[in-house]
């Protein structure tokens, strides 16, 4: 593996990045069938991985940031001040604001996890008391909420 992340869950994650000349065209059988047990093997070990390409990497570095964000967000609940946990329903609500990339609005997590306007806008507000979302100020009050940026001493 080119990276590994060990985040404080337990949870193992490799990252990958494989060149076209050195990883598919200069492949003979043995060295396919290694990589599949390779992989397999990883597999067991508990090991989530990633692959990128190199080409991906040099030509569309965007796409190689906002894909392990999407593929990581469900196991990287960040660690509140206060130390509380993470209901299910607000890591959901987390990985939809992970998804969209944009301010949340308290109608799309009715929508996302089916549950009223209030105790949705009574989650957003608990996230955020928490130090995981932000509200954005607009109009008359908060309309929305948004990822809180991650300072380096923070874990997650």
């Amino acid at each position: 593996m080119d990276f590994a992340f060990l985040p404080a869950s337990g949870s193992r994650f490799g990252i990958e990045c494989d060149g076209f000349q050195s990883h598919v065209k200069e492949m003979d059988r043995e060295k396919f069938s290694y990589a599949f047990n390779r992989d397999t093997f990883l597999t067991g070990m508990g090991w989530k991985r990633l692959h990128f390409s190199f080409d991906d990497i040099q030509q569309r570095p965007e796409v190689c940031r906002m894909l392990p964000q999407l593929a990581l967000a469900p196991y990287l609940a960040r660690s509140t001040a206060g130390g509380e946990k993470l209901l299910s329903a607000e890591k959901e609500v987390l990985r939809l604001a992970w998804q969209i990339g944009r301010p949340l609005r308290p109608k799309e997590v009715t929508d996302f996890i089916q549950i009223n306007f209030r105790t949705a806008r009574k989650m957003l507000n608990s996230l955020s008391n928490k130090g995981l979302l932000q509200p954005v100020p607009g109009g008359r009050g908060t309309r929305s909420y948004e990822l809180k940026p991650m300072h380096p001493d923070q874990s997650w």
